[in-house]
């Protein structure tokens, strides 16, 4: 039998209201008291009624994933690490996908909040990066959280910085050290600032080894496989061919090892290729891809704990800081460089 809030008072030897107050996080419970009441909630695997207590609180205890992103694995591990922080704090996730060209994309954002009643949002790029997205929201006086591509500056509201352009400094600065002069770089989708910040550390250790970058091996294109195939067949048709590709992800990278194969070149002793995330791509691949490893899960963990914190002090109608947190993806290296 499914246990109730009354169960969980009774074993923890408290009022229901008591049991109330400490799921919901309220001020003034005394700490052993909180652990009295979070251990029977353990014990009996209380579920808190998630409609009832936004009927009691006069607000949601929903959460909402925003995102439009072509990467399955990133959208996967952001979803796990969001998901571990909301149990824990008793909340519902809402995932909501949407295409961030779309004309009505305003209007849907609005419409999901009038219809969920969700107490904040957690975007990832592109929707972080759109300012009339931010201007919207922020006028509507909805608490967010923004994962951004960068290290961290001044801003309004409450984010998570991922330094792409020193992994990408590193990852370039390594195939340097393997001895490659000619490195070509494989972009992902343009409007990604992603792309923007792991280009400029790209450049930027070229710069610092004395190394020119030729624009003709900066190639466009998306996050996925097929961009990767693609960039490499049309490098491959040139005359002058790089030693070395720097791929803005492992799916791209992992496209550009198939289509460097199916060419007849052995990897690394042809070319070497180095990828960025280490997501599965990287490790199911032969060889095996150098990358830089990013703890999606645990960026999205942060961000919804720093959600939660930014939802408390909003509850409390304290002055909000606006804190932010930052992350550096790290080196990786394996058999392709």
């Amino acid at each position: 039998m499914k246990a109730t809030i009354n169960d969980v008072a009774k074993l923890a030897g408290v009022s229901i209201k008591t049991v109330s107050r400490v799921i919901n996080n309220e001020p003034s419970v005394r700490q052993n008291t909180q652990d009295k009441v979070r251990e029977a909630v353990r014990q009996l695997n209380y579920q808190p009624n998630q409609s009832a207590r936004s009927l009691a609180a006069s607000k949601s205890y929903v959460v909402g994933f925003v995102y439009d992103n072509p990467n399955a694995y990133y959208i996967i591990d952001m979803q796990q690490g969001i998901l571990n922080a909301c149990r824990e704090k008793h909340y519902e996730l809402l995932i909501h996908p949407i295409n961030s060209k779309s004309d009505s994309l305003l209007d849907e954002l609005k419409e999901m909040l009038r219809q969920s009643r969700a107490s904040g949002l957690i975007l990832t790029p592109p929707l972080s990066e759109m300012q009339d997205v931010i201007q919207m929201l922020t006028e509507a006086d909805v608490n967010m959280v923004r994962v951004l591509s960068g290290k961290p500056y001044a801003t309004e509201t409450p984010c998570v910085f991922v330094d792409d352009r020193t992994a990408a400094y590193q990852i370039t600065e390594h195939l340097i050290a393997q001895g490659h002069q000619a490195i070509a770089f494989f972009s992902g989708d343009e409007e990604h600032q992603s792309t923007a910040e792991r280009l400029a550390g790209y450049k930027a250790a070229l710069a610092d080894h004395n190394i020119s970058a030729d624009v003709e091996w900066v190639y466009s294109g998306q996050y996925s496989f097929e961009s990767g195939v693609e960039n490499c067949k049309a490098m491959l048709a040139k005359s002058a061919k790089p030693s070395a590709v720097f791929a803005c992800n492992d799916e791209i990278a992992a496209g550009t090892l198939f289509a460097a194969r199916l060419n007849g070149l052995d990897v690394p002793s042809d070319i070497a290729i180095a990828g960025f995330e280490n997501n599965p791509f990287s490790r199911q691949t032969w060889p095996k891809l150098t990358t830089a490893a990013q703890p999606t899960q645990d960026i999205a963990n942060e961000a919804a704990e720093l959600l939660f914190r930014t939802l408390q002090q909003a509850n409390k109608k304290q002055p909000q800081a606006c804190e932010n947190i930052s992350f550096e993806p790290q080196l990786v290296v394996r058999e392709s460089t």
